[in-house]
């Protein structure tokens, strides 16, 4: 399950496909286009689609399915911010680039409201997302955030809940209080990843699916090498996230792809749905590997976490996501689980996006850790703007600086693992 390509079949995301593409067959023979895309998920059609509708010629190359990767798969949840802190971006760029950063991210959200809307995108969105402590720790830590993005971003969409106020938006005795965002929400993620896809085409984007990329040959023009075909292009954008390491390689190391779990129960009742989630609000605790779950809008619950870093899934994972489903939901305790699922997912060392060159007609965008729902479809847009000669708020993004993790190719993958079971630890203190 460490594999999408072995569990994609079992995704309950495959099995509710709502929007239906025109053909994507493998590239055969050479063509040119203005722009080549690398990576059929949310950057890359969103790349697409904003390039195409200002008129360039755009053929996009997906070395399996389009929504094969984490955007197909995802918990599906739309939030502001960054996959870390905003404190990391102020020590990184200083705090007006950290607010620039915010407000576009929190554009990001927006974007993708706007799009669904637009295309008519059948993907479930709703809105309302809970930020959960899960210990004391967590309430101090909660409280201080609202208040830090109240008084430095001036922004106000987080609000207060414990006790009985909780208890309308999450039935469980499990969380002393969670932060309420009403500017975060949740949706379907492969119907809206192949509505974007749909759109791109409409705007006249060709996509060729099992292509996969074998190299970019940098220059002016570019070519783009697949096994049975090859594009020329002016410019390249590389999105692939967590599956293109080797084609870059001033990028190697600057990303681990990490695995991620989730399940799909049966359809609830509406009595049991209203014990688990009354309000439909998506939700992530304050864990550092945190849970995360929604409900579909046949009312399943969509649950997700536990993470590997070594390809194999962590010893008995089904019955730790089962035990905690149960633990939180007792009224679950008789809904059969239908689905199980796993992928991986593009971190960086800081946890910030990686946006940026690797030549001047070269651009990339990456590591969204477990953020890029949103996130991905913005830099898509900042992509086409900056082909466009408009790189202005390409380059806020571009300036984050990023290390490679340490360790090397040999030792990369056993520091993390090593990390990351001491902030296990920290979990249960």
């Amino acid at each position: 399950m460490t594999d999408s390509s072995s569990s994609a079949a079992a995704s309950w995301y495959r099995d509710s496909i709502k929007v239906e593409l025109a053909p994507t067959p493998a590239l055969e023979g050479q063509v040119h286009a203005d722009v080549c895309v690398v990576g059929a998920g949310i950057t890359g059609c969103s790349t697409a689609l904003h390039l195409a509708e200002r008129g360039y010629k755009v053929v996009v190359l997906e070395a399996q399915e389009v929504g094969y990767g984490a955007s197909g798969r995802s918990g599906g949840q739309i939030l502001p911010g960054l996959g870390t802190d905003m404190s990391t971006v102020e020590q990184a760029l200083g705090l007006s680039a950290a607010r620039d950063i915010w407000e576009m991210s929190r554009e990001a959200v927006r974007l993708t409201a706007d799009l669904i809307k637009q295309h008519d995108i059948p993907c479930e969105l709703a809105w309302g997302y809970l930020h959960a402590a899960v210990k004391p720790r967590h309430v101090r830590e909660l409280r201080e955030h609202q208040d830090t993005m109240a008084r430095k971003y001036d922004y106000r969409a987080l609000e207060w809940r414990e006790g009985a106020a909780l208890k309308e938006h999450v039935v469980t005795d499990a969380y002393p209080a969670a932060l309420w965002e009403s500017e975060a929400g949740h949706l379907h993620p492969l119907n809206y990843t192949l509505g974007l896809a749909r759109a791109a085409q409409q705007a006249g984007a060709v996509f060729h699916g099992f292509s996969p990329v074998s190299s970019i040959e940098q220059g002016t023009p570019a070519r783009v090498l697949t096994p049975q075909g090859q594009v020329t292009a002016d410019s390249v954008v590389v999105a692939t996230n967590a599956y293109g390491d080797a084609l870059l390689p001033r990028l190697s190391g600057r990303v681990m792809r990490c695995a991620n779990y989730m399940i799909a129960t049966a359809p609830m009742s509406e009595e049991q749905a209203a014990l688990v989630l009354p309000r439909n609000d998506a939700l992530s605790d304050a864990n550092f590997v945190l849970d995360y779950y929604r409900l579909s809008a046949d009312r399943r619950l969509i649950y997700g976490g536990e993470v590997s870093y070594d390809g194999r899934p962590p010893r008995g994972l089904e019955a730790r996501i089962d035990g905690k489903i149960r633990r939180l939901f007792p009224v679950l305790n008789d809904v059969q689980i239908d689905y199980r699922w796993g992928g991986d997912v593009a971190i960086t060392f800081n946890r910030a996006p990686d946006f940026g060159r690797v030549a001047a007609n070269v651009y990339y965008a990456q590591g969204y850790s477990g953020h890029g729902m949103a996130m991905a479809g913005l830099a898509g847009k900042l992509m086409a703007e900056t082909i466009a000669g408009q790189s202005e708020r390409f380059d806020v993004f571009a300036a984050m600086p990023h290390r490679r993790f340490p360790g090397g190719r040999l030792l990369r993958t056993p520091l993390l693992l090593l990390a990351t079971h001491f902030y296990k630890l920290r979990d249960r203190l």
